[in-house]
């Protein structure tokens, strides 16, 4: 059996993108709170429709990181991929309050990938979940009023 040889910066990018490919669609099964989500909609569609639902729930965009909007600067092809950051300045005093250490956690990122047939899903954990490793009360409440507002994100996002 020949070894699959990866030449060059697209060898090195299409294996980066297979490892990646298989970490977000089989490790993140492990982590609880991981939900994803299929949608009808184009990778670029889905972007736009999660930024809208953001807005829609009065969050904040913090910020957004695409591998693949990168790749395309080098002239590299890669499957659509963005990581949108959300979270709210009175969410983020609430939870530095409750705990310093939970700030590593903010924002709360939703992860949109293009799928081979062209549609995109939709990947993310539940504050809850996030929040859940840090030993305080009034962060787990916080986070637990945070769940339904992400859920709404989602679901109009997908269109569902």
């Amino acid at each position: 059996m020949n070894p699959i040889k990866f030449d060059g910066v697209r060898g090195c990018v299409f294996a980066l993108t297979l490892c990646v490919a298989h970490s977000v669609f089989a490790d993140t099964a492990a982590l609880p709170g991981t939900h994803t989500l299929a949608s009808k909609h184009s990778f670029s569609t889905l972007v736009s429709r999660v930024e809208a639902a953001v807005a829609q729930q009065k969050m904040g965009l913090v910020a957004t990181a695409s591998a693949s909007a990168g790749a395309a600067g080098r002239g590299i092809k890669i499957p659509g991929n963005t990581v949108l950051m959300v979270f709210r300045n009175d969410y983020a005093v609430r939870m530095l309050q409750a705990s310093v250490s939970a700030g590593i956690e903010a924002p709360i990122r939703l992860y949109v990938t293009e799928n081979p047939d062209g549609t995109a899903s939709l990947t993310y954990r539940t504050p809850s979940a996030v929040f859940a490793p840090y030993p305080s009360d009034k962060l787990q409440v916080m986070a637990t009023e945070l769940d339904p507002i992400f859920e709404r994100i989602t679901r109009d996002a997908i269109g569902g």
